[in-house]
């Protein structure tokens, strides 16, 4: 449960990034850019998730590495599919 709630968060910060994006640059290319700032903000809050996995609930990297990807890659691939959807347009 607590990994599609981490999930959720991160295609809701997603949509924040992409909306800061249109309000910042009132066209697509903020957006854009939003989308791709996004993703290396990500990686650090998935790897900080991680961190607290194993310094705090006690699982092992080994454990938390799979957890880690599937957390990173669900909103990171959403990301990338709106940069390509706006890129397009």
């Amino acid at each position: 449960m607590h990994v599609l709630m981490v999930m959720a968060a991160g295609l809701l910060l997603l949509g924040v990034f992409v909306l800061f994006g249109w309000l910042w640059g009132a066209n697509t290319a903020g957006m854009v850019l939003a989308a791709k700032v996004f993703v290396p903000a990500w990686l650090v809050v998935a790897g900080v998730n991680m961190w607290v996995g194993v310094a705090h609930a006690g699982y092992s990297v080994r454990d938390e590495l799979p957890i880690l990807l599937l957390v990173f890659a669900v909103p990171a691939v959403v990301a990338g599919l709106i940069v390509w959807r706006l890129s397009h347009s």
